[in-house]
Formats: structure tokens, sequence, C-alpha cells
């Protein structure tokens, strides 16, 4: 039989893997459902060992066993966890507590705040591009510090969700050039290398996972892993990054020009660029394909706001499916009218990252009437997620980053109307590669990139195939414009008293 390759995926509530063959086509998928953890208001957590580890352990036993395939045929492994992630572990890569999420996550506002105030505003700009976010580990780092000194005082490594996986798999702690220093700002310098001056505030930096570029080996999978995993001793195992970045390679965001939208749980999108961008208004750095730069954000709520809007208005169509119907997401679209008939969403439910880096910011249905249904709370929380899309590109093409269309990926593709609503209220196409299986398949094909059954990013965007294209209706973009100008002005006109609540 001919060589394989495993992708596996970990995100905010689903488990995906992947098998492919020589050719690049998917052999097999599996998939593990799991929970994310609100203990209390702005906090998010996954349990590491029981979510993260379980769940990998699970998908690559059940890929094995259910594809037929030998073991010994998966020439090489990639792995992506939800990018930002906090979690310290022991020296013996246990964790000691549960992980602390990305930007959804917003406990260490206190942090921010702080370190805002001593570094002043040409020191963060310095150190980390543009105003400190949520999204950003060496703020959690320190609320560990802060708020949990027991669990600091033992740690031996501060990992994100892809380190941990590589460190179980092979016994080596490394992690993305990119997503070091995108998410780890400032501990890691343009170079890569951990700043050991930087360090000082946070933790030691031999509590820093090493800097790898995303295709470079991490090492092998080692005989304890290879037992839990159901993998050969001695597979080769990527560096590999955060989902999101993984699920921008597997659409073929990897040339300057290029831009993804991912419609998970968040909202979140890359820009590559071929030069770098030094915009306050825009997180800018590197990118994980070498040579290229980046801009990114997201919203923190998408797939999570149309799960809310499932479970909160439409039960007994969760009920349903439960009990064998129609999928529930799918039986909403029944529900889903012409129209919001002026009903607008901001979709701040849980604080919002990009375009307004407010992590205090509340949701908002704006312009209720008796005449509202269920149905329209449902196209208004579509049509507010398409809004912050098009504020997004907004801002890329006010940074001079051209964006002639979006490749989208992810679960919300799923839906043609999301999709069309999308390209009408930007007025961009909206392409959906033929290929949308996600982050897995982008493990994978870097995992081919790693082992060099393929050469380089440029050949491994000629493998990706084109799928289905919305464009953009220049009359209901028109009609849109009503609700872009509304959806604006609406967090400045409430922000005051989104704070005071």
């Amino acid at each position: 039989m001919g060589k394989y390759f495993m992708g596996i995926d970990i995100g905010s509530f689903e488990t995906k893997g992947v098998l492919m063959d020589e050719s690049f086509n998917i052999t097999a998928v599996e998939t593990a459902a799991h929970t994310m953890e609100n203990p209390a208001p702005g906090f998010f957590e996954h349990d590491a060992e029981a979510v993260w580890w379980h769940d990998f352990c699970a998908v690559s036993r059940a890929l094995i066993s259910g594809s037929g395939i030998s073991k010994h045929d998966i020439a090489g492994v990639g792995a992506s966890v939800l990018g930002c992630d906090c979690l310290p572990v022991d020296e013996n890569c246990r964790p000691l507590r549960k992980a602390i999420l990305y930007g959804i996550d917003a406990r260490s506002r206190d942090e921010m705040a702080w370190l805002t105030e001593r570094y002043g505003e040409e020191g963060v700009m310095e150190r980390f591009g543009r105003p400190i976010c949520s999204d950003d580990v060496a703020a959690k780092i320190l609320w560990v510090k802060n708020r949990e000194p027991e669990v600091y005082s033992r740690a031996a490594k501060f990992l994100t969700g892809s380190s941990y996986i590589t460190a179980k798999l092979t016994g080596n702690y490394v992690i993305d050039q990119f997503l070091a220093k995108a998410a780890f700002r400032p501990l890691y310098r343009a170079d890569g290398s951990i700043d050991e001056a930087e360090c000082a505030l946070f933790c030691r930096p031999d509590q820093l996972a090493e800097c790898r570029t995303v295709t470079e080996l991490a090492g092998f999978v080692t005989g304890d892993a290879a037992r839990e995993t159901g993998l050969a001793p001695g597979t080769p195992v990527i560096t590999g990054s955060g989902d999101s970045t993984s699920e921008a390679v597997s659409v073929g965001i990897v040339e300057p020009g290029d831009v993804m939208f991912q419609f998970g749980s968040s909202l979140f999108y890359y820009y590559c660029a071929g030069h770098e961008v030094r915009d306050p208004r825009v997180h800018a750095g590197n990118y994980t394909v070498p040579g290229t730069w980046s801009v990114s954000g997201g919203t923190n709520a998408a797939g999570t706001l149309t799960r809310w809007v499932r479970d909160s208005f439409f039960p007994e169509l969760v009920e349903a499916e439960a009990a064998g119907g129609r999928n529930a997401y799918s039986a909403m679209m029944d529900y889903l009218p012409e129209s919001s008939e002026g009903l607008v969403c901001l979709p701040y439910h849980a604080g919002e990252r990009m375009p307004i880096n407010d992590p205090d910011a509340k949701g908002v249905l704006f312009g209720l009437k008796l005449g509202h249904g269920r149905g329209h709370i449902y196209r208004a929380a579509l049509e507010g997620v398409a809004c912050s899309l098009w504020q997004n590109v907004r801002l890329m093409e006010d940074a001079g980053l051209p964006v002639a269309a979006v490749t989208a990926v992810g679960g919300g593709t799923k839906n043609p109307a999301w999709m069309q609503i999308t390209a009408d209220v930007s007025g961009k196409r909206i392409l959906v590669p033929a290929v949308t299986v996600g982050a897995s398949y982008g493990d994978a094909l870097m995992a081919a990139v790693g082992t060099g059954c393929l050469s380089g990013f440029a050949e491994l965007k000629s493998v990706i195939r084109p799928g289905r294209v919305y464009t953009p209706d220049p009359a209901a973009h028109e009609r849109y414009g009503v609700l872009r100008e509304v959806y604006t002005a609406l967090y400045p006109a409430t922000r005051e008293l989104m704070h005071r609540l």
C-alpha cells in the first residue's frame, strides 16, 4: 500500500481527524464531540488531558481501525489545536490546571490593563505591534502568576494546545514560529529565539517551547504515545500550529493577497501579505508560511452565536434531532425569512476582538418589534456576523491590503443562505473550496510537506480544488447599506452602557 498522512484538529466543540493518501484525497474521517467549560463570566476552558489528549488518541485509533490500513503506512502526522491557549504543565507534561482558551477567554483583562499602563502606548506598540488583547498568552501567564501562585510555582512549561499534543506524541516541546510570535508576544524575538529580558516579567525562558517552522519535524512518536494512539513508534510528527492556521493552509491561503474567514465557533481570519504590516488597527505579524506576513483577527461569536439561537429559540428542533430526526440547523432554515425586518444584531455575546477589541462588549438585538419572531432573530444573527466580516475587510483595505475575494471555510459554509448573506452584505465574492473538511486536512497536507511528499507550500496550493462561488447581488448590497450604517453606529452608541452592565 502507499503512504498516508494523518491530520487531527482539536476545536472548541469537536475534534476531527483525517487520513489522506499520496494523491491528497481524504480516505477516512473521524470525529469526537466535547464541550467547552464556562466556569465564570469571561472564563473559557478545556481539560487538556480529558479533552485534547483523549480525543487525539480516540480519533487516531478510530482512523486506523476504521480505514483498515496498517499503522506502518502512515508516513507523517500533523496536529492543530485552538490557538492562543495557556496551559501550564509539570516536568512530566501533566497539566496543572485546565487550559485557558484563546481570545474568547477574557479573564486577564486586569493584567492587560496593568501591562498597558506599565509599558505605555509606545512600549505596547513596540512589543505587541497593536493594543494588548485577550489573545495574548503573556497576559494569561501573568494571570496564573497573580491568581494561582501554587500552579505557577510548579509549572515546568507554559504551552499552547499544539505544543501540548506534540509533546505528548514526541516528548519534545516545540511551537510553530508563527504561533509563538503571534500569540506569545513579547516573549519571542523576531528570529524566533526567546527574549530573556522580556520573559523576566512573566516566566523563565526555559518554561517556553522551542520555535520551529510549522512543517519542521518535532520528533517521532514514542513507545508510550504509540500504545495510546495506535500509531507506529517512530512515526514522524511535524510541529503543527493553531486550528485557524491549519484551516487557512487547507484551502490554499499561502500566497500574498489570499484571505480566509473561518466560520467556526468564532469568525477568525488570516490575510497573507507579501510585506510586514504596521498598523495599530489590525493584528499583524509574520505568517506560518516562511517569507510571508499576516493580518489576523476574529469575531468571538459566530458558530457559538448560531448555537445559542438554536438552543434558545428552537429547542424542539434540537430534541427532534436527538431523537433521530432532521439536523436542527437544517430545520431552522425553514423558519428563515427573506428579511430581518429592521432587526439588527451585534454579535458580541462573548465580548469582542476585532475590530473593537473590547472583552466587555455585550450582544445586542436592536429594533425588536411585536411582529418579529425567532426566524427574524436567526437571520439578524447571520447578518450580524456578516457585518463583522465586512468591517474587518474594510480594515484590511484601509491598511493597504486589497481583498479581491474571500475564501470561506468551517462549519458555517454548510449554510448557503449564510454565505449568500455574507456576499451581499460585504460586496465580496465568497469562495468555498471543494474540500472544506477543515484544519485536519491542512494538518495532513503540512505533514506531507514536512516528510517530503510535497516540495513546499507552492505545490501544496496546487492540489487545492475550487468549489462553489457566492457572488454578491448589487441590489441586495445596496439594500444592506442601512444595516451596515446602523450596525457601525450601535457599538459606540452603547459602549458605556455595556460597560455599566
